[in-house]
């Protein structure tokens, strides 16, 4: 795909023909790589969508040299999901602890990058997106689920117990899962942080690099083929190193 060092820009999506563009490279990703379904998944037009696409802001990273969507983010905030009437990830955990908190908060999710753009700075870009958004709005609590490939707990043993021993929200900022999956299933002097560590998506380990925490519990999506954990990140709580790590874009490391 790539021919010569990319052009990036990010923005929201405002046309149809943008929502298609998130919506088809989510179907690369989430459809064809990692082997995802869903009652709206449109096979034939190659297009992974569900009910919630109308209500979310659409961040998009585009390479202008190709005219390609390269990267994606879906993006919920407080006023939007009232008009929804839930968030998405509500589904799968329980948010009274973020609800009845009295911040602003902005759900994420469906985030992917084209297969040819990771560990580049197609995430760097999309990253500094996410922080102008963040600072725009004044949003006080990111959230969202993020998901491990595969829906066999025992085999994410590792990471799972390392996140609940060491990343577990204080108890105002968690929430739990409501199809509840223990995450402390390795006792904590046999955790092998470094094999955890290297079985830990790239997305989950730059939210904790920023201070981020994980809620209690996790949750196999079956239909998605993942096991999911709900990160939380809380701006008053990242220090002045996390700030600065935030706005460089640490998650295209």
């Amino acid at each position: 795909m790539q021919d010569g060092a990319p052009e990036f820009s990010v923005r929201i999506a405002e046309t149809e023909q943008d929502l298609r563009a998130a919506q088809a490279l989510r179907y690369e990703v989430f459809v064809r790589e990692l082997g995802g379904s869903g009652a709206m998944v449109d096979h034939e037009a190659g297009l992974e969508r569900d009910k919630f696409d109308p209500y979310f802001d659409h961040m998009l990273v585009s390479d202008d040299r190709l005219g390609e969507v390269v990267g994606v983010y879906r993006l919920l905030r407080s006023d939007q999901a009232q008009k929804l009437g839930q968030f998405y990830s509500e589904d799968e955990y329980d948010l009274s602890a973020l609800r009845s908190s009295g911040r602003k908060l902005l759900e994420l999710g469906r985030s992917c990058l084209h297969a040819e753009y990771r560990g580049g700075m197609a995430m760097f870009h999309l990253w500094n997106g996410l922080a102008a958004y963040v600072a725009d709005h004044q949003i006080d609590v990111l959230f969202g689920v993020a998901s491990f490939h595969g829906t066999d707990p025992q085999a994410l043993a590792q990471p799972l117990s390392l996140l609940h021993a060491n990343h577990l929200a204080p108890e105002d900022l968690r929430v739990r899962s409501r199809a509840y999956q223990p995450m402390n299933l390795v006792d904590g002097d046999q955790i092998d942080r470094r094999a955890a560590m290297v079985d830990t998506p790239a997305l989950i380990k730059a939210y904790l690099r920023l201070g981020g925490f994980v809620g209690d519990g996790a949750y196999v999506d079956h239909a998605f083929n993942t096991t999911d954990v709900c990160l939380i990140l809380d701006t008053a709580r990242m220090n002045e190193r996390q700030s600065r790590l935030y706005t460089r874009g640490t998650a295209a490391e």
